[in-house]
């Protein structure tokens, strides 16, 4: 089955809103870490990618959580706070 464009665009923005999740005031509202938000972004985009790839969402959402989490201890992300 092939994936619509539409689908490949949208998939492409909630990477970019994912990554947002590193932006320095990202959800101070919330009352989460800032750990915790990450991985709740990591995990949406994870999913995302995953279902676009057609492959296990609960796998791309794990993975994508866990990369949202340590972005900063990878220097993928600068800590802010």
């Amino acid at each position: 089955m092939q994936t619509s464009l539409f689908t490949r665009l949208g998939a492409g923005a909630i990477v970019l809103f994912g990554l947002a999740a590193c932006d320095q005031g990202y959800g101070t509202a919330t009352g989460l870490s800032p750990d915790a938000q990450r991985a709740a972004g990591g995990a949406v985009a994870g999913a995302v990618i995953a279902k676009a790839l057609n492959e296990d969402l609960a796998t791309g959402a794990a993975i994508g959580a866990v990369g949202g989490a340590l972005c900063d201890d990878a220097g993928v992300c600068q800590r802010r706070y």
